[in-house]
């Protein structure tokens, strides 16, 4: 607080253009970042990977930016209504959003600006597209990718991924027969919730061992998986197994598709495991551990092994992903 305080007196000492109330509008936006940065520091904190976290937090931060620059005010409460249903995307954003929002409460009455109405229409339109973007990202990538599942055909997913589990939806809503081979995905055994879901939508699956993945290798037609974070060279940060998988894959000329969201994509560039950052690999109450002997939860898979990705920008190839992520934040 103190250096907002002296950000705030430099302006007024320095600009004597610049009134009170448009002074405050710089030292607001200077503040709310640092309200949100704290606010994604503490999530990083929790035992929630970080990985989407840290691609989508960067996202927000980006947009709250750009939108600073359509007019000298800060944002209103009014966003609190409208991202109550995005919400449901991703829980890490609910905490970053209430943290803004409080914020935006709590500065409300601090200053006055006749560009109110102004800004609040700006941000109003820039929200709902940014919301209709996000909500409709998974359906997106759902239907892009349910065309590659064709009768008769089987897949081999590893862990659980929503936006697979939809794509396979779509598919069997479309009367289409097929097989999956689900893994267990070890140590927490989340591929057992996938399994009991695809269940429930009348898809025949079976439940394997991770080791049994170059076992039925040759069985299957190709591989699709989800995804926790897309680097800038196209490769993958997903569930640990999941690197195995795409070298099995790539030995047996299998397709191997990556079904992803364009929020996970984050600007990292890993060159290989070690080259992957300590907090994406493993909890933050084990980083302080001797990481030698902890496990890590996720595994990097370069881009070279990854034969498509369906995004919500459509289907990319890997060499895309960086010409995309430019885009994002220009």
């Amino acid at each position: 607080m103190e250096k907002i305080r002296q950000y705030f007196n430099d302006i007024i000492k320095n600009e004597k253009d610049v009134s009170a109330g448009m002074a405050a509008i710089p030292e607001t936006v200077q503040e709310l970042r640092g309200c949100l940065q704290d606010a994604i520091d503490a999530m990083r904190s929790t035992e929630t990977p970080v990985t989407a976290i840290a691609s989508g937090s960067e996202l927000f931060l980006r947009f709250i930016t750009l939108a600073t620059l359509d007019t000298p005010v800060r944002i209103l409460w009014y966003l609190d209504s409208f991202f109550c249903s995005f919400l449901k995307l991703d829980l890490f954003f609910k905490f970053l959003f209430c943290t803004a929002i409080v914020y935006f409460e709590f500065t409300y009455y601090r200053t006055l600006n006749q560009s109110f109405a102004e800004c609040k229409g700006i941000m109003l339109d820039r929200g709902k597209i940014f919301y209709e973007k996000l909500v409709a990202a998974r359906g997106k990538v759902a239907k892009v990718a349910e065309h590659f599942i064709t009768d008769g055909s089987t897949i081999l997913t590893h862990s659980k991924s929503r936006v697979v589990l939809q794509a396979m939806k779509e598919a069997a809503a479309n009367n289409k027969i097929f097989e999956v081979y689900v893994t267990s995905s070890s140590p927490d055994n989340i591929g057992e919730e996938m399994f009991r879901s695809l269940t429930k939508l009348g898809i025949s699956c079976t439940m394997i061992l991770d080791s049994a993945v170059g076992y039925v290798m040759e069985q299957v037609d190709m591989v699709m998986v989800g995804a926790e974070g897309v680097a800038e060279s196209g490769g993958v940060i997903n569930k640990i197994g999941t690197y195995t998988m795409a070298i099995c894959a790539k030995e047996m000329k299998k397709p191997f598709y990556v079904l992803t969201e364009s929020f996970k994509f984050a600007r990292i560039y890993p060159l290989n495991q070690v080259d992957l950052p300590n907090e994406f690999k493993y909890t933050s109450s084990t980083l302080s551990n001797d990481l030698k002997k902890e496990h890590p939860l996720v595994d990097y898979t370069p881009p070279h092994y990854i034969s498509l990705l369906f995004t919500d920008l459509g289907i990319l190839t890997p060499s895309a992903v960086s010409d995309e992520l430019i885009k994002l934040y220009l």
